[in-house]
């Protein structure tokens, strides 16, 4: 009922909707939709499923439409330098970087690094930054928290299986037991990156940014991860690096 009165229709014809006794009009579908914060990717899938053409493109960051998009956002990673940032997919896989990204992967195995690179297999790899990963129980909490979610909000069965990878790595596998499967959710407000680098140490926090107002699956889908300087030493190595 309330879902019906939020989008302008009677809970009966909603109804009929969910049950498949009514079929519902284009409009009725993306303002569902609408209601309910459903991805692009879906909405195409939910318009399908109802009998109507996809309305949402899907074009990638390297196709000549999207190229004032990418030069735009990398123009924001390289005025974020010195400090770290990474644009994400859907699968937290690594599109876009700036210079000082790619210096905290710097020296790491191949077999870690990808292609493509992915923020959870590299971060949670024995072989990848949780060896230089200073508060690695804490840091993984939040990766893990981060990845059921993604999990859990868009069904994607790529996704599904990163997160079996990765509980399988024995660091985690080993933290995960003995901490308990509900322990990974009791995370504090900001949990700081803290890495090895050399004989100093790195003190990071994190901000995730989205598109606004996206009309394509590969826009909604994309995230601006920005790392900024905990503490003053991490600022001033990194501005001096």
């Amino acid at each position: 009922m309330d879902l019906a009165l939020d989008i302008g229709v009677s809970p009966r014809h909603l109804s009929f909707v969910e049950t498949g006794r009514s079929r519902p009009s284009p409009q009725l579908v993306i303002a569902i939709a609408e209601e309910l914060e459903v991805p692009l990717r879906e909405r195409n899938t939910l318009l399908i499923a109802a009998g109507y053409a996809p309305r949402y493109s899907q074009r990638g960051l390297d196709e000549p439409e999207m190229a004032h998009v990418r030069a735009s956002i990398q123009r924001m990673l390289d005025a974020h330098d010195p400090y770290p940032g990474v644009v994400i997919d859907r699968q937290w896989n690594v599109v876009l970087g700036n210079r000082s990204a790619g210096a905290l992967t710097a020296g790491l195995p191949a077999h870690v690094l990808g292609p493509p690179l992915n923020v959870f297999r590299v971060s949670l790899h024995p072989d990848g930054l949780a060896g230089r990963t200073l508060n690695f129980a804490e840091w993984a909490a939040y990766l893990l928290g981060q990845l059921r979610r993604s999990v859990v909000l868009t069904g994607d069965r790529a996704l599904a299986a990163l997160e079996a990878e990765v509980r399988a790595y024995p660091n985690v596998a080993a933290l995960e037991k003995g901490m308990g499967r509900d322990g990974w959710s009791e995370a504090p407000v900001l949990v700081p990156f803290r890495l090895a680098s050399g004989a100093v140490e790195l003190s990071l926090f994190t901000t995730i940014t989205t598109f606004g107002t996206p009309q394509d699956v590969t826009l909604d889908e994309l995230a601006i991860e920005l790392f900024f300087p905990a503490d003053e030493a991490t600022e001033a190595l990194l501005r001096r690096l």
